[in-house]
């Protein structure tokens, strides 16, 4: 079921493709927008051809597919090729840090300041 929508996909693809590619386009693009009016940057509003009602069924039915595939898909229990790489690589060890130095601490007194030494 999956590989026959995903052929139905390609084959909306490409004939959506097509259809928008065989369209004519609507005036000079961008280059009409050197202070025309609106209708010559936007463009007027056009009868709807067979190709532009050709190109609005294409586009909903690749988008229909799209989502449709996108729940029908299998699921793979294992991961993708790359994943699996980077699970078996083993991560470089890190450094260690550094330690930290720290000031000795005073020592302790008894609570009594000592008297200086008596000068001779």
């Amino acid at each position: 079921m999956y590989y026959f929508l995903l052929t139905l996909l390609i084959l909306d693809g490409l004939l959506l493709a097509a259809v928008v590619l065989l369209q004519a386009g609507q005036g000079g693009g961008l280059a009409s927008m050197g202070g025309g009016t609106t209708d010559l940057v936007v463009g007027g509003r056009q009868a709807a051809t067979l190709l532009t009602k050709l190109s609005w069924i294409c586009g909903g039915i690749f988008l229909t597919l799209a989502l449709i595939i996108s729940l029908v898909a299998p699921s793979q229990g294992s991961s993708s090729e790359v994943l699996e790489r980077l699970r078996q690589e083993q991560p470089a060890a890190a450094p260690a840090p550094l330690p930290i130095e720290t000031a000795p601490a005073p020592a302790a007194d008894s609570g009594a300041a000592k008297a200086p030494a008596p000068a001779q």
